[in-house]
């Protein structure tokens, strides 16, 4: 099933930045102005005891220091980035259909002494302790000044209902300012609606502002260890035409050649089971046992042909190509893929490919439970990512599958991600341009 599919004939916003782009006046009556609050009122509470942590083992470390034991403390400190990166992506998933993925290595069989100097040495994790320092001050203030505005806000719209829920009590909205009755405290009312339609607006402007930082400080470049990225661009579009018509040329000859003579072979042995019935049952057994097996043969070709390349690619496109994987696949699969129009042929069969060799790989090595198809166009690429809960520590230089797709991704000036830590969750990331060029 495709959880993204879409019903009224448009497609629905995947994030803050796309629903205030597609309707700016509308987005605060849309599901995405209570995501952002969330968010930000997580933020208001995780900040501040991030912070406390973050001072806590510093102070510690560098007082401990003086007696020669303040080392691991501040071992502690340069790696509390790593943990603070996990909770920060697990919140942007409130208002972000794709975080950053983890940029670390996977250091499957690894020490703890190993594994905290390749940690150390990962220019990744010195990112990541940047992004909490970051997010347990600046991005901690603007969180709770937000909340506080919201708070006041919500209080100063129920005021009405408060005042006459209070009568005959005296209540002051404002210090030293009683308000006579529910009438009085009307326009307060009015200006805690401003606040809260401020409130849609300012919480969504922070939100893309904290997006764009933890994509910048969290996401993996293409120069950290923990990341195989699997590049190439010599040759691309006269090898990519050239394997394409090769393609086309095996699936032509396949279908029109060894297909139709199975077929006529098929036939040929139908009539010659009729002719023998009645004279040699000991022959006409024998021509059933063949005609049986000539056609096994012709349905396992027809497999073969499909899996070169897929009618319904061809037909509906590379979103429900996926549907119908997924619908076969021996694990379930939830598939969000939503594109506003056909891809280039080459992008959809590449794209079509990498994702049926991350299911294959994800049934018989990562003993996963579910794995999620998530695609999108952002900025005229293809972005396609997989994910699978599984036991992880794959390795994409260990097997030529994800090699050979990589390569064919590289054709088309595109690249392709494997992280995979320890224990899972295993991520696959395909980006390709779509322009051609």
């Amino acid at each position: 099933m495709n959880e993204g599919s879409v019903t009224d004939g448009e497609r629905r916003p995947t994030s803050v930045r796309e629903a205030l782009r597609a309707h700016p006046l509308r987005f605060p009556f849309t599901r995405w102005v209570p995501r952002c609050w969330a968010y930000l009122l997580g933020g208001a509470l995780f900040g501040p005891v991030l912070l406390v942590v973050l001072v806590v083992l510093l102070v510690v470390g560098a007082g401990l220091s003086v007696v020669g034991v303040g080392l691991p403390v501040l071992l502690a400190l340069a790696l509390a980035g790593i943990p603070a990166a996990g909770v920060a992506r697990w919140r942007l998933r409130l208002v972000e259909p794709v975080p950053p993925p983890d940029p670390h290595r996977g250091l499957p069989g690894a020490g703890r002494r190993a594994r905290v100097r390749t940690r150390l040495r990962e220019r990744a994790t010195w990112r990541e302790l940047a992004h909490a320092g970051l997010t347990s001050t600046v991005l901690a203030a603007a969180s709770l000044g937000f909340t506080a505005l919201l708070v006041l806000s919500g209080a100063f719209t129920v005021s009405p209902l408060v005042v006459w829920a209070l009568a005959p009590e005296t209540v002051m909205l404002v210090p030293g300012h009683a308000v006579a009755g529910p009438f009085a405290a009307l326009p307060f009312s009015a200006a805690g609606l401003a606040g809260l339609l401020l409130c849609a607006y300012a919480g969504a402007l922070l939100v893309r502002a904290e997006v764009a930082l933890a994509g910048f400080l969290l996401g993996p470049r293409e120069d950290d260890l923990g990341h195989r990225v699997l590049e190439l661009t010599r040759s691309r579009a006269r090898l990519a035409d050239a394997f394409e018509a090769e393609r086309r040329r095996i699936e032509r000859d396949l279908h029109d050649g060894a297909q139709q003579q199975l077929v006529a072979l098929s036939m040929t042995l139908g009539l010659a089971e009729y002719e023998l019935r009645d004279r040699d049952g000991r022959a006409a057994e024998l021509v059933t046992r063949a005609r049986g097996e000539a056609r096994q043969a012709l349905e396992q070709l027809r497999e073969l042909v499909r899996g070169i390349h897929p009618q319904v690619l061809t037909d509906h496109g590379l979103a429900a190509a996926v549907d119908e994987v997924a619908q076969r696949h021996p694990i379930p699969v939830a598939t969000d893929i939503e594109l506003p129009e056909r891809l280039p042929a080459p992008v959809e069969t590449t794209a079509y490919f990498t994702v049926t060799e991350a299911l294959t790989n994800a049934a018989k090595h990562s003993g996963a439970t579910a794995i999620t198809v998530h695609g999108r166009l952002a900025g005229g690429r293809l972005v396609v990512q997989v994910t699978d809960d599984g036991r992880g520590g794959a390795d994409p230089a260990a097997g030529a599958g994800l090699a050979g797709l990589a390569d064919r991704v590289a054709l088309l000036r595109g690249r392709l991600m494997v992280t995979s830590p320890t224990g899972g969750p295993t991520t696959l990331r395909l980006e390709v341009p779509c322009s051609g060029s």
